[in-house]
């Protein structure tokens, strides 16, 4: 097809748009809702594996030094954790500290121990460390403790074990959600096609009796599906943009509280704006487009 047929084709689908605006919008409408739920549905699932993720990063490995540990020894086991492959952060915590830690942790009840105790000497210094993968976090607890000068390293593995099974049923509950929520999607989207394009039969079965190919018909639908379905990902973007930064802002007020519930690791807007705009223009634009043209195939056998 030589540039000007493409052309003049292209402008065809474009007005077309407009002659049949009801059903144009109608179709921009469906594609907008389908973009919607499924975009929805896709970031709600990677902010809930952020937030199992950020509750995993405060599972600590607790370590303690021999309380004849020297402080020169106490900087070689600090870079010997640093240097662990799953090792996050180490933080190093002096005796001081961790007594603190002790009394706040301790109940009421058993506050009346430090009446009798009332410094700091008999607790060894330490270090707090995080892990990249808490998957894994026994196994670097262990090799920690094989470190020279580490009297203990402790931490829950129950408590990954747990987060790990959280995700594995937060990904199959998403991807099943995600899965019903595209096929509700695509037959929405198909019956509205097929509609649009039933409502111009005749235009088509004409064109086909005067020697039209089948490309030349199927082009303008294509762009036209193609236009209607970029706008719908345009509109699911902005709506989506503007909600989820309204959400995020008034979780992220909740301070310590969203914290200790992993809120705190949901994923700022602008980290996957490109992203998601992609993924709505672009989907928009295939769905629109393809339906459309698939839409006509049942008119072309005349």
């Amino acid at each position: 097809m030589k540039l000007s047929g493409l052309k003049y084709l292209t402008n065809q689908g474009i007005e077309n748009i407009w002659k049949n605006k009801m059903m144009a919008f109608a179709t921009f409408c469906v594609l907008l809702i389908s973009l919607l739920l499924v975009g929805c549905a896709g970031l709600f699932y990677i902010n809930m594996n952020s937030m199992i993720l950020g509750l995993g990063n405060q599972n600590e490995i607790t370590v303690f030094l021999y309380s004849t540990t020297e402080q020169y020894q106490v900087e070689e086991v600090n870079m010997q954790i640093q240097q662990l492959d799953n090792v996050s952060t180490v933080v190093f915590v002096p005796k001081e500290e961790a007594y603190q830690r002790m009394k706040h942790q301790i109940t009421q009840q058993g506050q009346e121990i430090f009446q009798y105790i009332d410094d700091s000497q008999f607790m060894p210094d330490g270090f707090s460390v995080t892990v990249t993968d808490n998957d894994r976090i026994e196994e670097t607890t262990a090799l920690i403790a094989q470190i020279e000068n580490v009297e203990t390293a402790n931490s829950s593995p129950q408590v990954a074990e747990f987060l790990r099974e959280l995700r594995s049923v937060v990904t199959l509950i998403a991807s099943a959600v995600i899965i019903a929520l595209a096929a509700v999607s695509m037959i929405m989207i198909s019956n509205t096609t097929k509609q649009s394009v039933y409502s111009r039969r005749e235009e088509i079965q004409i064109m086909k009796y005067v020697g039209a190919t089948n490309s030349f018909i199927r082009t303008p639908f294509f762009v036209e599906g193609m236009v209607t379905g970029f706008f719908a990902g345009a509109g699911a973007f902005f709506i989506t943009w503007t909600v989820y930064n309204s959400v995020y802002d008034i979780l992220m007020k909740q301070g310590t509280l969203m914290n200790a519930f992993g809120i705190g690791s949901l994923i700022p807007f602008n980290k996957i704006q490109i992203i998601t705009v992609l993924a709505y223009l672009i989907t928009g634009a295939f769905v629109g487009a393809v339906g459309s043209t698939i839409s006509t195939r049942h008119h072309l056998d005349v």
